[in-house]
C-alpha cells in the first residue's frame, strides 16, 4: 500500500509560479478536435496511482461513456509522484482536468492560479483517526493522552483537527510515524492519521480489529477527489466540460453499484503493474462508496455539493489557515445544468 505522505493536504509540489502560464492551459494540454468530430483527447491527472480509488473513470473508460460523450479518448495520468500534482498539470498544461482535493486546491487560488472545483466524487474525505477496539478512538475527545502516529506531511490536517475540537496539542502525545500500521498492533502506538479506505481494511486482513473516527465526522468535513479544472475551461468549454461530467457520473453510478468489478478493473486492468490485491481492492470499494454516496448525493446527484457542505468546508479550510470564499473555489453550477438536462443521472 502507498505511504500515507501521498494524501499530505497541503502539497507544495509545483505551487510555486501556478499564477503563471495558465493563460494557455486549456489549449496546450489539450487535443480538442476540429469541427464535426467531436471533443478530441484529453488529459484526466488523477490524484494518486491507478487504484480501486479510481473505479468510476475505469468504468467510464471501459463501457464507452467517455466515447459516447464525444471523446476519442480520456487518458488517465497517474499521480503521486515529485513534481505531478493536478495544480502544477494545469499550469504547465499536462492535463485538461484533474482529481485533487480543496486543501491543495486553495492554496493555488490564493497564489492566484484561476482554478475551480466543480465537483466532488467523495462527500467526506477519507482521512480518519485509525485505532483498535480494544483501546478505541471514537470521538475527538479520546485523543486526549493517547499517542497517536501523524506524518509531518499530514501537520496541517493534524493541527486543523485539533483547533477544530479545542484540543490543546500538549495533551496529545505526537509520534513520529513512516506509515507502518505495526506501531499499533504493537502497542506503541493509540492511533495514527490514515485513509479509512485502507488502514481498517488492510487491519482486518491482518486479523485486528480495528476503529476509525473520520476526521469529517469530528469538525473537520472536507471533501476529496475533488474535479478540478481552469477557469478558461469554464469559459471556453462549458459543453465539453458538461460531456465529460456525464460521462463521469455515469461510470461511478455503475462503480458504486459493483465493487467487485471495481476491484477487478483496478488489480487486473488499470492498476495491473501496482500488484494490488483484488480481495482488498473490493473491500476499500466497499468503503469508499459510504464517502461517495450520501442521503444528498441520492437527493440531487453523484458529484454536488449542498451550500451547506461547500460553507462547512470553506469553514474547514480557516481551520487549517487557508481563509478563501466560496466562489472563489467552487462553481457547482455546471453539474446544476447536467442533471438539470438529465435527471435519469441521479442515483435510483
Amino acid at each position: 500500500m502507498a505511504t500515507l505522505d501521498r494524501r499530505a493536504f497541503l502539497r507544495t509540489t509545483g505551487l510555486a509560479g501556478l499564477a503563471f502560464g495558465l493563460a494557455a492551459c486549456g489549449d496546450s494540454g489539450t487535443s480538442t478536435a476540429s469541427s464535426g468530430s467531436g471533443f478530441g483527447s484529453v488529459k484526466l491527472q488523477l490524484s494518486w496511482k491507478k487504484n480501486v480509488e479510481f473505479a468510476g473513470e475505469y468504468f467510464a473508460d471501459t463501457n464507452g461513456h467517455f466515447k459516447s460523450a464525444g471523446f476519442t479518448q480520456v487518458e488517465l495520468l497517474s499521480g503521486g509522484g515529485s513534481g505531478t500534482s493536478v495544480e502544477s498539470g494545469l499550469a504547465t498544461g499536462r492535463c485538461w482536468a484533474g482529481l485533487s482535493a480543496p486543501t491543495i486546491t486553495a492554496p493555488a487560488v490564493l497564489q492566484g492560479a484561476p482554478l475551480k472545483i466543480v465537483g466532488a466524487t467523495f462527500q467526506k474525505n477519507p482521512f480518519a483517526v485509525i485505532s483498535l477496539n480494544k483501546n478505541p478512538i471514537k470521538e475527538a475527545t479520546d485523543l486526549v493522552g493517547k499517542r497517536i502516529g501523524v506524518q509531518d506531511s499530514n501537520e496541517l490536517v493534524w493541527n486543523a483537527l485539533l483547533k477544530a475540537n479545542g484540543i490543546d496539542a500538549a495533551s496529545v502525545t505526537r509520534v513520529p510515524f513512516q506509515s507502518d500500521p505495526s506501531m499499533l498492533t504493537s502497542g506503541q502506538l493509540d492511533g495514527y492519521v490514515g485513509f479509512v479506505t485502507s488502514g481498517p481494511v488492510n487491519l482486518r486482513m491482518q486479523g485486528h480489529d480495528p476503529a476509525y473516527l473520520l476526521l469529517a465526522d469530528a469538525g473537520l468535513p472536507l471533501v476529496a477527489e475533488t474535479f478540478t479544472v481552469t477557469q478558461q475551461t469554464i469559459d471556453s468549454e462549458r459543453d465539453k466540460l458538461k460531456a465529460f461530467l456525464t460521462a463521469e457520473i455515469k461510470g461511478w453510478k455503475e462503480a458504486v453499484a459493483d465493487p467487485a468489478r471495481s476491484a477487478e478493473l483496478a488489480a487486473t486492468v488499470y492498476g495491473k503493474d501496482q500488484n494490488l490485491d483484488v480481495k482488498e481492492q473490493t473491500e476499500e470499494a466497499k468503503m469508499q462508496n459510504d464517502l461517495v454516496v450520501t442521503e444528498d448525493v441520492r437527493a440531487n446527484g453523484l458529484f454536488t455539493m449542498t451550500p451547506e457542505l461547500i460553507e462547512q468546508n470553506i469553514d474547514s479550510l480557516a481551520k487549517a489557515g487557508l481563509t478563501i470564499k466560496a466562489e472563489q473555489l467552487f462553481d457547482l453550477t455546471i453539474l446544476d445544468e447536467v442533471y438539470e438536462a438529465d435527471p435519469s443521472l441521479k442515483l435510483s
